[in-house]
């Protein structure tokens, strides 16, 4: 008998170690795959940084702007745009980034705001700097949607397809439900490719913008689509015709609409001008 489904039943967590006087720590599958982006985007950078000639005490400065501005952006955004009435209650609660409850939205928002500060402080172009970090951040959310697959969280709705995941341990129903943490990881996987590989076909210097632009528009616009796909992640959500992860990934993409149609409009331009 073929089954038109896949049961999906892992451990989040990777081992549990006693120790005497402080309890049981388990580390999760999720926080290892969350530090995994940053270690992986770190080395990575570490190749542009060497191959532009950058310092890397710059670099250095750069990843813990990156680190901080996604936890806490992140943690905010979920907080803010999802269950703020369940937070203002309990306010403590923010603080307990273990307990679950990160937005991708919030964390992109921080972020923008981190590179400005950084860029100004180090002087150096905010769209010379998000040009690169997107190629990264692009990879980093390919491991977080892996951790969330490990976790058996944010799936799909119901589906009759063969690989649809029975997650045993999150879903009451134990129906099949789309695997939209596996679509996610490989959008954004392929799109980390396409950021590299036009990075280094440019030899380290991409027009200005277009990394920026790209990664907006091929990021949130998967990302505004694969939502009709998962279940509603708050009670909220239930009967709207957009849920909140839409609602907030359309200005992404109109931002980076924006930065595309911007960079051709000076193309032209400077064209124009040595016609002239």
């Amino acid at each position: 008998m073929i089954l038109n489904y896949i049961i999906w039943n892992p451990n989040p967590e990777i081992f549990e170690l006693a120790i005497p006087g402080i309890g049981i720590i388990a580390p999760r599958w999720y926080g290892l795959l969350f530090a995994m982006g940053f270690v992986v985007g770190y080395i990575i950078m570490l190749k542009i940084f060497k191959k532009e000639r950058m310092p890397v005490r710059v670099l250095d400065q750069l990843a813990t702007y990156m680190i901080i501005a996604t936890i806490i952006g992140a943690r905010l955004g979920h907080v803010l745009f999802y269950e703020p009435a369940a937070y203002l209650k309990n306010p403590i609660e923010i603080l307990m980034v273990w307990k679950g409850g990160l937005a991708s939205h919030g964390a992109g928002i921080a972020i923008i705001i981190a590179l400005l500060i950084f860029s100004k402080k180090n002087h150096k172009p905010f769209i010379w700097i998000f040009d690169r970090i997107a190629i990264v951040v692009a990879l980093a959310g390919a491991f977080i949607r892996t951790g969330n697959l490990l976790n058996s969280e944010i799936y799909g709705v119901e589906t009759s397809l063969p690989w649809g995941f029975k997650f045993v341990s999150t879903d009451p129903s134990l129906l099949p439900k789309h695997p939209t943490q596996i679509y996610e990881a490989l959008a954004y996987f392929g799109i980390f490719l396409f950021l590299w590989l036009v990075y280094l076909k440019r030899n380290g210097r991409p027009r200005p913008g277009f990394l920026s632009a790209m990664f907006f528009i091929l990021v949130f616009t998967f990302r505004f689509f694969i939502e009709f796909l998962k279940e509603p992640q708050v009670n909220f959500e239930v009967g709207m015709a957009l849920n909140m992860g839409q609602l907030l990934s359309i200005p992404f993409v109109l931002f980076g609409v924006g930065i595309l149609i911007y960079i051709y409009r000076k193309k032209n331009k400077g064209k124009a001008a040595k016609a002239a």
